[in-house]
């Protein structure tokens, strides 16, 4: 394979300004450089092409013949680089990759990410939806949304909405047993996913010993929108989180028979690297994201 033999891409840069403008001053107010940087990386190009590429003037410099057809290769190649970057860089930021835990994926995401569509329409967002902790490094990912403590090394967070969470059933299973009329009640239907933390810390904030759930257990189902699902079905009290299940609680389909409300002072965050917080399209999707889960840190 043939190496190609190229010149200092920054001198390239330089010599270009400095034509354009026929002084090394002005090239150098147009790149932010000292003018006696100019003057070294024109040097430094006209050692590596070998002879000189402006004639020097009082008043400024103007090329020589060399420089002349130099100058027409060269300005035509940053052309075409310029275009190949802004292509290249369009499609990165035309395209937003999430990956999504799943229950925020399908019942808050899915549900209003067509607001997002709508006011960027430029950007087509790819989700994934896995509860496999996003390896930035690796995987083809831009920003994720994950539940915990908002702290992941090398990762910025945004807070969207605390990890809250209480007791929800089927209308059926309360008819089951004439009814739920205290937190007890709950304890003689099966518990779904009655190892999970989150059960001990609500039965406290209710004032409620947990001393039956161990023996009216029913199967684990994982993620809440399953276990959701679960509960709707009748085969059991599920603990879920109520900003996910709105709908389902308006149409009847779950019960949340109790105000109390348990936190275990974790949440939904919003994560990225901080190589990419400046990114347009990732500072267009917090900002959309942060508005539309506002009340759920609110309240």
């Amino acid at each position: 394979m043939n190496t190609r033999s190229l010149p200092p891409l920054t001198a390239v840069r330089v010599f270009d300004a400095a034509a354009r403008h026929g002084t090394f001053t002005s090239a150098a107010d147009e790149l932010g450089m000292t003018q006696s940087a100019v003057s070294y990386q024109i040097k430094v190009l006209e050692e590596r092409v070998g002879a000189p590429l402006f004639e020097r003037y009082a008043r400024g410099v103007g090329l020589t013949a060399i420089g002349q057809r130099f100058h027409q290769r060269t300005a035509a190649a940053l052309d075409i680089l310029s275009d190949a970057y802004g292509d290249a860089k369009g499609a990165v930021e035309g395209a937003l990759s999430i990956s999504v835990i799943p229950t925020f994926a399908t019942n808050f995401l899915a549900q209003h990410l067509g607001a997002f569509q709508l006011e960027q329409p430029g950007i087509a967002v790819r989700m994934e939806i896995s509860e496999a902790l996003t390896d930035f490094t690796q995987d083809d990912i831009d920003v994720a949304i994950r539940g915990g403590q908002g702290k992941w090394e090398g990762l910025v967070s945004h807070l969207l909405m605390p990890t809250t969470f209480t007791p929800m059933l089927s209308p059926e299973l309360i008819d089951s047993i004439g009814g739920i009329h205290s937190p007890e009640d709950l304890l003689k239907l099966p518990i779904l996913s009655k190892d999970d933390p989150w059960w001990r810390i609500w039965l406290a904030t209710a004032g409620v010993a947990d001393t039956s759930a161990e023996t009216h257990a029913a199967r684990s189902f994982g993620p809440q929108v399953v276990e959701a699902g679960a509960a709707m079905s009748g085969h059991g009290v599920a603990m879920l989180t109520p900003a996910f299940f709105q709908n389902e609680l308006a149409r009847g389909q779950l019960i949340q028979p109790f105000e109390e409300i348990g936190d275990d002072g974790s949440g939904y965050w919003l994560v990225y690297p901080e190589s990419r917080r400046n990114a347009l399209k990732i500072r267009r999707f917090r900002s959309w994201i942060e508005k539309a889960t506002r009340a759920y840190r609110q309240a």
